[in-house]
């Protein structure tokens, strides 16, 4: 799978001095890879072309991509491919819990492709991962990263009642670049998403953390991240990464602006004063980048 990975170095020549990284030593990283062959399983690091990849598998750690490796819609920010389908893995849960197990992981983030194509699009293999994580690794926490299930309840219900520890859920771009970025999907029904499944957890009495993530350099404005920020807050999202936007391809919507980091370090300051419990924010940061030390800087 470390093919599959972007061309960093080839692209770091056009981008600004702190989009430069550092390749790390492939000996983990291998070893990583080796084992998600071996158990046939895909990574959002992967397909999704992440700069991050070599440094999280040098790590030990991945993201495991659930439900497939093709997706049911085309956000044009997205490596992910577009097409039909295929059935269901049915040992996909404890082939996602074996891994865990065998990378020690303490932190699991699980995350999927969008499956518009299922009744319940896709939320019960979601609820099956967790449980055979959780049975194989009790003391883990376990992070989801869903699609929206198109805003459907008892798929949010279902992911739930699995209790992971914490609920992802992307919010990607502002509203206006809805149309543009993510033209299948709906800002308003994310927001309803989170905001039901932080409102279901807390009625069920359950400590289920909300979380969601931001793109920026799509060309939205300073005002349209700050009402984005307060309209996460409003819907009880507890933790912001922000990161920027890089094109994975020529085919794909090209970066507006590279945000510089000090600009990312007024954003985090601004986003903990609206009382976000953890924010993560800078040119590098994605939604499960270094996961577990994002959530154990969070705040009661």
């Amino acid at each position: 799978m470390m093919g599959d990975q972007p061309d960093i170095t080839a692209r770091a020549r056009r981008f600004p001095p702190w989009l430069k990284k550092r390749i790390p030593s492939q000996g983990e990283a291998a070893e990583v890879s080796r084992l998600l062959a071996e158990l046939k399983l895909a990574t959002v690091c992967s397909r999704a072309h992440c700069p991050n990849l070599p440094e999280c598998y040098a790590r030990g750690t991945a993201t495991f991509l659930i439900l497939g490796d093709s997706c049911t819609r085309s956000c044009r920010f997205c490596a992910i491919e577009k097409a039909a389908p295929g059935p269901l893995r049915d040992d996909e849960p404890e082939a996602v819990a074996e891994a865990s197990a065998r990378l020690g992981l303490r932190h699991v983030v699980i995350t999927s492709v969008t499956r518009d194509d299922l009744p319940d699009g896709g939320a019960a293999h979601f609820a099956r991962t967790i449980r055979a994580v959780r049975a194989r690794l009790p003391q883990a926490i376990i992070e989801v990263l869903t699609p929206d299930f198109r805003g459907a309840e008892a798929a949010i219900d279902a992911v739930l009642a699995a209790r992971p520890d914490l609920f992802n859920h992307n919010v990607e771009t502002v509203p206006r670049l809805y149309a543009t970025v993510r033209p299948e999907a709906d800002y308003r029904r994310s927001l309803g998403v989170l905001a039901y499944a932080k409102r279901r957890a807390t009625a069920g009495g359950m400590t289920v953390y909300t979380k969601s993530g931001l793109m920026v350099g799509l060309g939205e404005t300073a005002d349209e991240v700050r009402t984005c920020l307060a309209d996460l807050r409003a819907a009880g999202c507890d933790i912001l990464t922000m990161g920027q936007y890089l094109a994975p391809s020529s085919a794909h919507l090209p970066v507006v602006r590279f945000v510089e980091p000090a600009e990312f370090a007024a954003w985090e300051a601004e986003a903990r004063a609206l009382g976000f419990a953890a924010v993560a924010a800078g040119p590098f940061v994605r939604s499960s980048y270094q996961a577990e030390t994002v959530f154990s800087t969070r705040k009661a």
